[in-house]
């Protein structure tokens, strides 16, 4: 049914008298007191419903010239056509909210292509929410977007919304239109641990896929991510793998959610991943392994500890770089001495040449000087016996070396060694 508009007849008479911004503005500051006493104005009936057209800012500038005395004007509002029902309840004034509502406004009005219910999520009013779906809001709404309002709670903020949305009936697994997202999607694209859960528990498909083809642990995998961000997504994935997702699901292009965890550099995904069984060698369709993946953006994520993902994946028997690319891949790579330092220690001998010292930036160098010092030395110096040792221990376990290494009898410090942990130098 399409919206309700304006009678020319009472927009002159309300503007007549001036209602119109006066009303416009108790709805901007939540001035609840003066919007009931506009209401009462027998010539305002029809404003509860109004739809108003902020796109000629021009027209609304000159109308508001006649009224100064007014305590706030803002033209920052998105929608260009909207109501009082979702200026409210985005912005939180429940109590206006309510009051209009109980005047009778259309709930599910859209004008400008989403109803309040949609304003309210997106904007995390849960009390807002609660009190569009006691009057009749249709929680499974579609936008002229193709989303719900489940698909438009994306913050953290939002997760109250989502539980009223739920209890009203809302569509655990109702998919966007276009993006064919689930709630689930957009809480794991978003890195929500909070609805992640709370979708899960009423009843989520852990397994259906969206238009490009990736299940709720590809799409958080897949998201790129913060330094600031990396936590909510651990935990995100951490909930998706509890629940029994498949953990070597692929996209399109044959990329596992590790291969995508090892491009973003999550060392705390990837633990997860790796502890559910992901294959650590698989190859997607450009040939990449997840090793490549990490490689090639250290440089631009130096901050999100790629050393520890390197480790993890040659502990758990990643295969290696082959040894006439090390100088390339120090080249790229040389910003994380640790990354280095790691990806060395799983050789028993190395072939430095002057490429290696060309390959590091004179400002890495002075940065790192005794790291790279000690890499350089190798030039004419063999590996250490402990490290020889602790090479031929781990090549004799292969890719077992995650699983019987701790379980050793042994003092904790030699455990860690054997399992690359980091000393700042190569010997």
């Amino acid at each position: 049914m399409p919206p309700k508009r304006y009678r020319n007849d009472v927009i002159a008479t309300a503007q007549a008298t001036g209602y119109v911004l006066q009303f416009w503005n108790c709805l901007l500051v939540g001035d609840d007191l003066t919007l009931i006493s506009i209401m009462d104005e027998p010539e305002c009936e029809d404003l509860i419903d109004a739809i108003y057209d902020t796109s000629n800012i021009e027209e609304w500038k000159n109308f508001r010239h006649h009224y100064r005395t007014l305590r706030l004007w803002s033209l920052t509002y998105e929608q260009q056509l909207t109501t009082p029902l979702h200026i409210t309840a985005g912005r939180g004034f429940v109590d206006c909210l309510r009051h209009l509502l109980q005047r009778g406004a259309s709930v599910d009005l859209a004008p400008g292509g989403s109803t309040a219910l949609h304003e309210a999520c997106q904007n995390g009013q849960p009390q807002c929410v609660k009190l569009l779906l006691s009057h009749g809001a249709n929680s499974n709404a579609v936008s002229e977007d193709g989303l719900m309002p489940l698909h438009v709670c994306t913050s953290p903020e939002s997760l109250v919304c989502a539980k009223h949305l739920l209890q009203f009936g809302a569509a655990i697994n109702g998919q966007s239109l276009g993006e064919d997202n689930t709630p689930l999607h957009v809480a794991a694209q978003n890195g929500l641990p909070g609805h992640t859960e709370l979708y899960l528990h009423y009843g989520a498909a852990l397994e259906k896929r969206n238009d490009d083809g990736l299940t709720p642990l590809n799409a958080a995998c897949s998201q790129p991510q913060e330094k600031g961000d990396l936590e909510r997504y651990t935990k995100v994935c951490e909930l998706l793998l509890t629940a029994g997702a498949d953990v070597n699901t692929e996209d399109q292009d044959k990329q596992s959610p590790l291969h995508m965890a090892c491009k973003n550099i999550n060392p705390g995904v990837v633990d997860h991943l790796l502890a559910h069984g992901a294959c650590v060698n698989t190859m997607c369709y450009s040939g990449n392994a997840p090793m490549q993946n990490v490689l090639k953006v250290v440089a631009y994520k130096a901050d999100h500890k790629p050393e520890r993902v390197v480790r993890s994946l040659l502990n758990h028997g990643s295969i290696r770089v082959w040894p006439g690319a090390l100088p390339e891949v120090l080249k790229y790579c040389c910003v994380s001495p640790r990354t280095i330092e790691v990806l060395l220690n799983a050789y028993d001998r190395l072939k430095v040449t002057d490429d290696w010292v060309e390959a590091v930036s004179p400002e890495m160098f002075k940065e790192h000087k005794g790291f790279y010092e000690s890499v350089f030395s190798l030039q004419h110096t063999p590996r250490s016996l402990q490290h020889l040792a602790r090479w031929k221990f781990r090549n004799y376990l292969d890719g077992r070396v995650h699983k019987v290494v701790p379980q050793l009898d042994l003092p904790t410090f030699i455990k860690n060694f054997l399992l690359l942990e980091f000393r700042d130098y190569v010997h």
